[in-house]
């Protein structure tokens, strides 16, 4: 359920203060307060709400204002709330008539209004503050392009080419860790890609066999997270498992060349699967190669 707030607020000279004073019309909150058109958003933002069923939502002013405190602060939920707690131009800057030393809402709260405030309204709202800051400072950006008197500079100049293409802008983009390549890693990935070759394969002749050829796909996950989960597993432990899944993935494609001496098509693969397998039988050659050769560099003849 939403209820609207009365329209318009009272000036922050008349903001009660229980503990005397008066709010200073310099302060960034109160003019940042005067610059957002709070009113013009609030039907938009009251659709989304049933007029009678329901707890009473917090107003657009509270939602909005909420998440302009904590990005522009740079603090969690629960210290932007704190801060509004303690600070009476930010409960001002919320809307509220009178400073009340208690916390407005919980932290929890703010989980529901960026779930509430969508990307199209935020565009909006700020393209209304830019406007009106444009219009309050007359700036000459706000000029269109046509009506601007021509410089002397620009007479040699040609003209700048149109505004091509269309900017996107992904406010949830976050940190992420990046998995790095490893040759375990490899090797993993080409065991898996040719269990789903193999089972694809296996379908075109699987009435002329009697069992379906043996991957031990579950094994072989268990051994690679074995080593996968540990943070800084030893040359040793990796050497063993990339010796078991060269093993694992040299018995999958020995099945594949069964079933394809048994029948099976590789045109009926698509063309990724085909293409697959091409990179599987390379990254099985590279890394058996590589193996081979570490283990000649660290052999020794033994002395007699």
């Amino acid at each position: 359920m939403y209820r609207r707030p009365s329209p318009g607020q009272q000036s922050f000279e008349n903001f009660y203060l229980p503990f005397g004073g008066k709010l200073s019309g310099e302060n960034r909150w109160v003019k940042l307060a005067e610059l957002i058109p709070w009113e013009s958003f609030e039907s938009e933002y009251a659709d989304q709400f049933s007029p009678t069923m329901g707890a009473p939502a917090k107003p657009f002013r509270v939602a909005l204002g909420t998440l302009i405190i904590k990005e522009k602060l740079g603090v969690s939920d629960a210290e932007t709330v704190e801060q509004i707690r303690e600070n009476p131009y930010l409960q001002y800057f919320l809307g509220f008539s009178e400073y009340r030393d208690s916390a407005p809402f919980d932290a929890s709260m703010l989980v529901h209004f960026r779930q509430r405030l969508k990307l199209e309204l935020l565009a909006q709202v700020n393209d209304a503050v830019v406007e009106s800051v444009l219009a309050s400072e007359g700036s000459p950006v706000a000029m269109s392009p046509e009506l601007s008197p021509p410089s002397d500079d620009d007479e040699d100049e040609p003209p700048a080419p149109p505004n091509q293409g269309q900017l996107l802008i992904d406010a949830t983009c976050a940190p992420a860790d990046i998995r790095y390549p490893t040759d375990l890693d490899l090797l993993n990935d080409a065991r898996k890609a040719s269990e789903a070759i193999l089972d694809a394969l296996y379908a075109q002749v699987m009435l002329s066999l009697k069992c379906k050829p043996r991957t031990y796909r579950q094994l072989a996950r268990k051994a690679y997270l074995a080593i996968a989960k540990k943070r800084q597993p030893s040359r040793k432990l990796i050497r063993k498992g990339i010796r078991q899944q060269l093993g694992y993935v040299r018995r999958n494609l020995t099945h594949i060349d069964e079933l394809i001496a048994m029948g099976a098509s590789l045109s009926q693969l698509s063309r990724r699967q085909y293409r697959l397998l091409l990179v599987i039988h390379e990254v099985f050659r590279q890394q058996e190669w590589m193996y081979d050769l570490y283990s000649k560099k660290w052999t020794f003849p033994k002395s007699r």
